[in-house]
């Protein structure tokens, strides 16, 4: 990758907690391609979440250095820095004491846009994720589903126009039918307006569904990095188990099928 065609890029990035005993990070380096889908799993406490944070400043790396688009991420006011990448995440975290465009429009509001132009974004990011804009603008988030917030969430990540969107468990919440609906609109979001995706999720089938390329993290560690179908013939126990997961469930819900089928 050049610099010219990369997003994000971690540089033998470690991060220390607490006695140092065990390190969140250890060494990792990887690059993100501008335009990537790029899904990180791993088991809980593998640093999935701690590497999602190092991208805007929300946790500072103990070494190495970690770069977006072109910058030192250290020399970037944090603010800033945040007010350029969209953050979705399992919580959603909408403000219930504003309606659905004020919290879209959060961002633009802090960056000074005019009403005009923040009513109007606010209109096309609701139609972008599939929400009526008569029917939605002016409702509360206790006045939604689960689904329906987890795209207010969704568009109020788009709402300052990001090249870069981070997503923390996103669709994890949410029941089976609505995630799926959910994750092919991400998707095709994601390809309809150029965006860089980097994800975490303990879901191996949503990253095999969803990435253009999947990094799996043990113990701090970068021990895979590749295509969903390379990464199924790793080298690696561990990675060719966590990826084989999806099929295994499938043959078991096959063959729970055949049974009913005969019974």
């Amino acid at each position: 990758m050049t610099p010219a065609t990369t997003a994000i890029i971690f540089d033998t990035v470690s991060k220390i907690f607490g006695d140092g005993q065990r390190p969140g990070l250890d060494c990792v380096s990887l690059a993100v391609r501008r335009g990537e889908f790029l899904a990180i799993i791993g088991a809980s406490g593998a640093g999935k979440t701690t590497l999602l944070r190092l991208i805007n400043r929300l946790s500072e790396p103990s070494s190495g250095s970690v770069r977006v688009e072109g910058a030192d991420v250290r020399d970037i006011d944090p603010v800033t820095l945040r007010r350029r990448i969209g953050y979705v995440f399992q919580g959603i975290g909408l403000f219930p004491h504003m309606t659905v465009a004020e919290n879209i429009a959060i961002t633009p509001k802090l960056l000074g846009w005019d009403r005009r132009r923040m009513a109007a974004r606010v209109d096309e990011l609701l139609d972008l994720v599939r929400l009526d804009p008569v029917q939605h603008r002016n409702r509360y988030p206790h006045e939604l589903s689960g689904g329906e917030r987890q795209r207010v969430g969704v568009a109020r990540a788009l709402a300052a126009e990001p090249r870069i969107v981070l997503m923390d468990e996103p669709f994890g919440a949410l029941d089976p039918p609505t995630r799926d609906a959910l994750e092919q609109d991400y998707r095709r979001l994601h390809g309809e307006l150029g965006l860089t995706t980097v994800m975490i999720t303990h879901d191996t089938l949503e990253a095999v569904l969803l990435a253009d390329r999947i990094v799996v993290l043990q113990n701090g560690r970068a021990i895979a990095d590749g295509p969903p179908q390379a990464l199924l013939a790793s080298d690696s126990a561990y990675v060719r188990d966590l990826m084989q997961t999806p099929r295994r469930q499938a043959e078991r819900l096959h063959a729970l099928a055949d049974r009913r089928t005969t019974s």
